[in-house]
């Protein structure tokens, strides 16, 4: 594979995390939204005292989950070091998001593990 293909393998990795990262913020927006409307209407006095643990629960996880794929999207985009790092680490957890996730991490996975990738990302090694 040439450099350019991996450049744009990377791009596509880099595209698709801050896609799905924006996805899950617009997503734990509608939670908290959600979650504050079913609250006001809700008369059931112990759905009243769960609605907002549990909506904060799944507000806070897509909004945990979400911003570092958006940080590492932009940091890919620029062929930052550490963007690489954290979207393998991003990677792993998306595996368990089956099964669009999972097919989405195995190819970050695969782009981001690749010799290729790892020269874009140290130019320095590569003049060696």
């Amino acid at each position: 594979m040439t450099d350019n293909q991996m450049e744009k393998h990377v791009t596509l990795v880099a595209v698709l995390n801050i896609g799905f990262g924006i996805l899950g913020v617009i997503l734990a927006i509608f939670v908290l939204i959600g979650m504050i409307v079913a609250n006001i209407y809700v008369e059931d006095y112990d759905a009243r005292k769960i609605i907002p643990i549990a909506g904060t629960a799944v507000f806070l996880f897509l909004l945990i989950t979400s911003i570092p794929e958006i940080i590492g999207g932009f940091g890919l985009l620029k062929r930052r070091p550490w963007a690489r790092i954290l979207i393998l680490i991003v990677a792993c957890l998306d595996l368990l998001w089956i099964p669009i996730g999972t097919i989405i991490g195995i190819y970050e996975l695969w782009v981001l593990l690749q010799d290729k990738t790892v020269q874009l990302f140290n130019p320095a090694s590569s003049k060696e």
